[in-house]
């Protein structure tokens, strides 16, 4: 994961509703693959983060809230220091069959890439839940898919 990790120093900008913007130096759809937003882990200043890169007027930005500014001193015109990779499995660390069924199907793929980790963590813990029975494996591959196209975050519970 160290390879997608990025570091950098900007500058924070006002936003609408008591938001900050911290500019992205960088095209995140080049260095971590093409999606609507990133989901991001990291820090501002040594402070831990997680929010989303999305794109802003100037090229693409980390927005934080009021919750999180709250308690870091952070206001628009201060310079930072910001480390962000991104959140939960990636597609380049999924299995290879279950990375070939999401790209056999883009909106699948594209809805997976857009859920928190938790859910993503939670559909492969489903797949991998099949090592005593395997045959099982790809038929929950094919469910996920499935779900993924209908944009469940995750499974229905089963019916006692």
């Amino acid at each position: 994961m160290a390879a997608t990790r990025r570091r950098f120093t900007s500058t924070v900008q006002a936003a609408p509703r008591g938001h900050v913007l911290i500019p992205v130096p960088f095209d995140p759809d080049t260095v971590w693959g093409r999606k609507d937003r990133h989901l991001v882990g990291g820090t501002v200043n040594g402070v831990r983060v997680r929010g989303a890169v999305t794109t802003a007027p100037d090229g693409y930005a980390l927005t934080l809230g009021p919750a999180w500014l709250r308690d870091c001193d952070l206001a628009p015109g201060h310079k930072v220091t910001v480390e962000i990779m991104p959140e939960g499995p990636q597609r380049a660390d999924l299995p290879d069959d279950v990375a070939a069924a999401l790209d056999a199907d883009p909106k699948a793929g594209a809805f997976f890439d857009s859920l928190a980790q938790f859910y993503r963590r939670a559909y492969l813990r489903w797949i991998d839940a099949t090592r005593r029975r395997p045959e099982q494996r790809p038929e929950r591959i094919a469910e996920m898919i499935r779900l993924l196209a209908t944009e469940q975050k995750q499974r229905p519970r089963p019916q006692p």
